[in-house]
């Protein structure tokens, strides 16, 4: 399966990402044919052209607006839905405007329809998302991934941004930099496509979408390869208990996990002389293997611990949020190569919404027909 990992050290824009797809191997033509599509020969005008940003060599494509209107949010939509696009990309343009949409509604506390995009509802906001998912169909990307994102200290990371990210599964890191790094169109596009996770993969090529700034470094990588089974190794700590209260294993299990163990259980197990007992295994990336048994050392009542590595095999995961009659809950999507096989909504979301199983039979439902599983 091909698959794209987007790394964004130096964050992600719009034109970054056209810049990277383009430098990856995308058909160019594609991003005339997107301002044709969309209508916009006369108020448009995209060029491209290679580039340094210190030692990284790269793509800088440049998305030139003429006089033009700042539409609202139906006008966008409207846009999009006229236009002779392939089916995915109109789809995939049309869930990140509406995104921002919702973003932007909330902020300002007015209806979608009356939602003013401003600066977002330029010309070159759709000719970066229409661009962006229309070259990455032309790759024939089937899973796509990002990076964990920089965060500069506030007030440098835009709002409507943060609205964006959040609940998405994106990982935020702090940046030093006094400045926007990651722009409301690139983090709109994460979310749109992305899951916030390195894959293991067979590298093809590689390519560098370059940022306005002439800053050393300044470009957001795109990776191309074919997936491979994502396997691992991690520590197993082991101990059996037989003389430690058991309502004091809980808090145990949740201080494990606190303190960095990937997975935690509980087994009842019957032990010498017939007593009853408990074998607490904790599972941990190996090098927090020897911290976490010392921390079960000293926690619980244990006079030493079992320490063996395993294989592991994972499958994928990302979150989507689906609309229900109560809300909006989020569901876990378990996939296989890049494929979804199964969706799990979140307990707690489905709890606050009303009757539990009700809202979890509907929203694995609505998951399912997103996501087109039987």
């Amino acid at each position: 399966m091909r698959v794209l990992y987007l790394d964004c050290p130096s964050g992600i824009s719009g034109d970054m990402t056209l810049g990277a797809l383009l430098d990856v191997g995308a058909d160019p033509e594609i991003l005339p044919r997107a301002v044709t599509a969309l209508g916009l020969d006369a108020e448009v005008q995209v060029s491209w052209q290679h580039g340094e940003r210190g030692h990284l060599g790269g793509t800088r494509v440049l998305v030139e607006c003429g006089e033009g209107p700042a539409r609202a949010l139906p006008e966008l939509l409207g846009a999009v839905e006229r236009a002779d696009l392939p089916d995915r990309v109109r789809e995939r343009a049309l869930t990140a405007i509406r995104r921002i949409g919702e973003v932007e509604s909330r902020v300002h506390g007015v209806p979608l329809e009356r939602v003013h995009l401003h600066e977002l509802g330029g010309a070159d906001t759709l000719v970066d998302l229409v661009g962006s998912f229309w070259l990455l169909e032309s790759l024939e990307v089937e899973a796509v991934h990002a990076s964990p994102l920089p965060a500069p200290q506030a007030p440098h990371s835009a709002p409507a941004t943060m609205r964006i990210l959040a609940g998405s599964g994106a990982v935020l890191v702090p940046d030093e930099r006094h400045r926007e790094l990651v722009t409301p169109t690139g983090a709109v596009i994460l979310t749109t496509l992305a899951r916030f996770e390195r894959p293991a993969m067979r590298l093809e090529r590689i390519g560098y979408g370059l940022g306005s700034r002439p800053d050393p470094g300044n470009a957001t990588g795109a990776w191309l390869g074919e997936s491979v089974a994502e396997t691992g190794v991690v520590s197993v700590i082991e101990t059996n208990l037989d003389d430690m209260p058991p309502n004091q294993l809980a808090p145990l299990a949740e201080d494990l996990l606190a303190a960095g163990a990937l997975d935690v259980s509980i087994t009842p197990i019957l032990m010498k002389k017939g007593r009853p007992g408990h074998m607490v295994t904790v599972i941990a990336d190996p090098e927090r293997g020897r911290e976490l048994a010392e921390r079960l050392l000293r926690d619980s009542s244990t006079m030493g611990v079992r320490i063996g590595r395993a294989e592991r095999m994972l499958a994928g995961r990302r979150f989507l949020e689906v609309e229900v009659p109560q809300g909006r809950v989020r569901v876990k999507v378990k996939e296989i190569e890049g494929r979804p096989v199964e969706v799990a909504p979140e307990y707690e979301d489905c709890r606050r919404l009303g009757d539990v199983r009700e809202v979890m039979r509907l929203a694995a439902e609505a998951a399912r027909r997103e996501l087109g599983l039987p």
